[in-house]
This record gives C-alpha cells, sequence and structure tokens, in this order.
C-alpha cells in the first residue's frame, strides 16, 4: 500500500540503494539499519508497516532479530540470505519470519512480496470494527470479556486454553513453533516434551472445530508447529 513504511535491514549498503528506488517508485517510505540491533532502536521510536530482513549480518543477525521482534510484534517480516537450503528456509519461517526471499533476488519479486504481505495486514486490521474482538470464521474472541463464542453460543475455554487462541489468532498467516507456544503460553522455558502443546491444540480443536479430526481453523505444518490461515475471515465478510 502507498504510504506505508518499510524498515530494510542489511549490511549491503548497495542493495539497500537499489530497493530505494524501487520502493520510492510505490510510494514506500524507507527506513534503514545495517544489523539487528539498529533494527530494535529503529522499532522502538518508528511506526513501521512491514520489516525486510537479511539472515547475515554484524552484531545481531536475521534470526536473532526477528525472535526479539516476535516478542512484542506481530509486524510481517520478509528474511532475506544468500543462503537457498530448506533448513534455512524454516529456520526463518518456524522463529516468526512470514516469508522468505534468496538472495541475489528480483527487485520486483520482492515488491511483489511485500505488497501481498501488506494486503494481509490491512486484512486483519479490518476483521472487526470492535478492537476488542478478533473474528475467524465462525469464531469470535472478546479480548475485553476474555470470551470466546462459536456461531454466537459461548463456549468455556481455560485460561490456558484462551491465551493458545488468541496467540495463533494474532499471528494469523505465521507458523508458531511448539517451542514458542510452550515458551509464551506456559511462560516457563521449553520442555523437551511437546506433549502439553499438542494436548491442548486438541482439546481446542475440540471446542471450536466442526470437524476436529479435518481442523479448519487450527491447521498443523508437520515438523513445525500450528498456524490459523491468514486469509481465512469471519463468515459473512
Amino acid at each position: 500500500m502507498a504510504g506505508s513504511t518499510i524498515l530494510m535491514v542489511d549490511d549491503e549498503a548497495e542493495i539497500i540503494q537499489l530497493m530505494s528506488i524501487y520502493f520510492n517508485n510505490e510510494g514506500y517510505k524507507l527506513l534503514q539499519a545495517s544489523n539487528g540491533l539498529e533494527a530494535l532502536e529503529i522499532l522502538r521510536s518508528h511506526p513501521v508497516d512491514l520489516i525486510v530482513l537479511d539472515l547475515m549480518m554484524p552484531k545481531m543477525d536475521g534470526l536473532q532479530a526477528c525472535m526479539k521482534i516476535r516478542e512484542t510484534n506481530s509486524i510481517p517480516i520478509i528474511m532475506l540470505s544468500a543462503k537457498g537450503q530448506d533448513i534455512d528456509k524454516i529456520s526463518g519461517l518456524s522463529i516468526g519470519a512470514d516469508d522468505y526471499v534468496t538472495k541475489p533476488f528480483n527487485p520486483l519479486e520482492l515488491i511483489a512480496r511485500i505488497k501481498s504481505q501488506l494486503r494481509r495486514m490491512n486484512q486483519f486490521n479490518s476483521v472487526s470494527a470492535n478492537a476488542n474482538e478478533i473474528h475467524i470464521d465462525n469464531v469470535v474472541i472478546n479480548l475485553a470479556s476474555h470470551s470466546v463464542t462459536v456461531d454466537q453460543e459461548e463456549i468455556k475455554l481455560t485460561p490456558r486454553e484462551f491465551a493458545l487462541l488468541h496467540m495463533l489468532a494474532v499471528n494469523r498467516g505465521m507458523v508458531l513453533s511448539m517451542d514458542r507456544i510452550y515458551e509464551e503460553v506456559w511462560n516457563e522455558p521449553f520442555m523437551e516434551s511437546k506433549n502439553s502443546v499438542m494436548v491442548h491444540i486438541r482439546k481446542l480443536r475440540e471446542k471450536i472445530e466442526p470437524n476436529p479430526r479435518e481442523p479448519r481453523i487450527i491447521k498443523t505444518v508437520w515438523g513445525i508447529g500450528y498456524k490459523i490461515e491468514s486469509d481465512l475471515k469471519a463468515r459473512g465478510e
């Protein structure tokens, strides 16, 4: 969207200079940083709509920066890296990145990925006119009353189930790893056993899914974790 602010974090000044031309043509405002620490400082003092984050940088690399950003912010993040192996993509996506582009890249491809992420974020922000509510399919999460309804009927969730559903809902489109879910919802270091997360996901599905065996809302991303699809809107929209 024209007028959006993009934070590009890369220690290769030539890449930022090249992309600044394309950003300007799209009407984007550019903020730049050469490492993760600089990016975190900028985020503390400037509103940003999307981050383009290089993987390999001095002082604080992209993976570390992405994890720090995800502690407090669900802003869209596109990772950049000269590495193309699948394991690097999985690492970036599993700790909170929304998309991944391998260097060298076509600037027009990156612009297209940015536009796609900005459209998604705009949809998220307009899902409900009530800032205290999150609507997903036939599920409504009311943050003020700490309640959840399915087809307009209130269902009873435990505090942990509510926290788990809320975490997935506010990070729609993002794959959340089991260790991240455990550490944020249980508020303690991740333990080797994944049973706690799996059991709570199963119970949550039984309460909100029409068919828990074929979940429509909470999807499993095998080998990584869980997510709620970004294009899953409230019914009737």
